[in-house]
């Protein structure tokens, strides 16, 4: 079987995902790095794996997949993972708690939207910060009212960790960074508790991949 390999960037919310569910599903995985900040994502090289000039991508089982949401459905089908319930009714409600982040949250807080926000700004004095605090915030309040149609148990809607847990931590990684309080969300919380102590997401996080 031909080696899987993740081109990723450590604070990338794509690429953390990724990170989370290979660890999930048990799949060894070699790690190269594709440095945002230095633009390693437009180079012609990478340009070839993904025309799109983003991370994460993936080379497994002889594919090479990109787009963190299709990837994470590629490896919950292959792996039988059990990201999502089998019943259509819940399985929707929890595309929707991730499709929150992953569609709502994270397209607009992303490094290039972001960057090209703050060149066009009349001032630029704490545009990043001010940027992320206007959807981040916003974003995870709605996650929390969400998650009030799950009982909490202990992760976003079950007993073992799922899609929206592994959207959902990644996007609270980039909250504290840009010093998003939400800290009165109790749900959201909880499941950061939750997913902090489990190894899987502990081996993911980014200051652990960043000083590896």
């Amino acid at each position: 079987m031909s080696e899987t390999v993740l081109y990723d960037y450590w604070r990338s919310s794509a690429s953390y995902r990724l990170r989370i569910a290979l660890n999930l599903a048990g799949v060894p995985y070699r790690a190269v790095s594709i440095d945002l900040v230095k633009g390693e994502q437009k180079s012609p090289a990478h340009l070839a794996r993904n025309p799109q000039g983003l991370v994460p991508v993936l080379e497994i089982d002889g594919l090479r997949l990109t787009q963190s949401l299709a990837i994470l459905d590629y490896l919950d089908q292959t792996r039988e993972m059990g990201l999502q319930p089998e019943n259509p009714a819940l399985r929707v409600q929890v595309q929707a708690l991730a499709h929150s982040i992953a569609v709502d949250i994270h397209p607009v807080c992303n490094l290039q939207v972001v960057a090209h926000a703050a060149s066009i700004a009349a001032d630029q004095t704490g545009v990043r910060e001010f940027w992320m605090a206007r959807f981040i915030r916003p974003g995870l309040e709605a996650f929390e009212s969400l998650l009030g149609a799950f009982h909490q148990q202990p992760y976003c809607v079950g007993q073992e960790p799922g899609l929206a847990d592994i959207c959902l931590m990644p996007q609270l990684y980039n909250a504290r960074r840009w010093e998003v309080d939400f800290s009165d969300l109790s749900r959201i919380v909880a499941v950061e508790t939750a997913c902090a102590q489990h190894p899987a997401f502990l081996a993911a996080h980014p200051d652990a991949v960043n000083n590896a």
